[in-house]
């Protein structure tokens, strides 16, 4: 892919990635249908960062299984545009729902176990976009840095977990977005597998080759 296709790509993804907030404000300030704005904002930040988290994670698979490079190169800022949804997400319960409340946030986040997990996602999100920069990877070394955004998975199952459980009975969203990560998951376990079973048959490889003496 040509630089100037990089840079327009990366462009529509910002585009993409600052419409549903541009909308949110926009919808706030002037549809007057909207009898509870908290609820509003809360939920609609939530929803877009559980979606482009999981479609950050939905990059490799793409490769894996179409043999495409390029997306790829938008995980990290697809991440990025979650990690700034989860903290307006949070910013919201914090400024406008508690008014900076700090023992009753901590009594929901300890008694409410949406929160809980909601808020564990929230916490393990936070290293992974401080070591999201270029010269953060060459500082840990690839194989720490690797090792560490594996998190990234355990985060995603918190959030679909925080969704089921906020979710009213009937509301299929959640299902949807869970359905979502099992076929992402399922994609990279079976490259997993699929990797393991050739790094063993290449070990295997020279024991169980004829030797020289007894072939025809």
């Amino acid at each position: 892919m040509t630089r100037r296709r990089r840079v327009a790509l990366k462009t529509a993804v910002w585009a993409g990635g600052l419409t549903p907030l541009a909308l949110l404000v926009v919808r706030l300030a002037t549809d007057p249908l909207v009898t509870n704005p908290i609820a509003v904002a809360t939920n609609t930040l939530g929803d877009w960062t559980l979606r482009l988290l999981l479609l950050s994670l939905t990059m490799t698979p793409l490769r894996l299984l179409f043999g495409l490079s390029w997306p790829v190169t938008l995980r990290r800022l697809l991440g990025l545009f979650a990690f700034a949804y989860a903290l307006c997400h949070f910013t919201v319960w914090l400024v406008v729902d508690h008014f900076f409340d700090w023992p009753e946030m901590a009594a929901d986040v300890l008694k409410r176990p949406y929160i809980t997990v909601g808020f564990t996602a929230l916490l393990l999100l936070v290293p992974l976009a401080a070591t999201s920069t270029a010269g953060m990877i060459r500082r840990l070394g690839g194989l720490n840095w690797r090792r560490l955004h594996r998190l990234v998975y355990v985060i995603a199952i918190l959030g679909v977990v925080h969704y089921l459980w906020l979710a009213k009975v009937g509301v299929m969203g959640p299902y949807y977005h869970g359905a979502w990560l099992a076929a992402v998951l399922g994609v990279r376990l079976f490259d997993v597998v699929r990797r393991a079973r050739v790094r063993q048959a290449r070990r295997a490889g020279p024991a169980f080759a004829p030797s020289p003496a007894s072939r025809p």
